[in-house]
């Protein structure tokens, strides 16, 4: 099976992961940022980002690194 993979920033990224990752953050920003208070826009503005960081960690956790990293001695 083909990975559908795109460079992304010198880094090859698979593309269902990375649209799964997009998906996450934007809903978990825009929810939090329409629960804070209408006329507050400092605690929309924090909300948002609450929001974006909870996103974050809840991406980290669903996707997993692909890559391999192997490491060699120099003795």
């Amino acid at each position: 099976m083909k990975k559908n993979l795109i460079e992304l920033w010198g880094d090859l990224v698979d593309l269902k992961d990375l649209i799964m990752a997009i998906l996450i953050c934007s809903v978990t920003t825009m929810g939090s940022f329409f629960l804070a208070p209408a006329q507050d826009t400092t605690k929309q503005l924090f909300f948002g980002l609450g929001g974006a960081v909870l996103g974050f960690i809840i991406s980290t956790f669903l996707i997993r690194p692909k890559r391999t990293v192997i490491t060699e001695d120099d003795d």
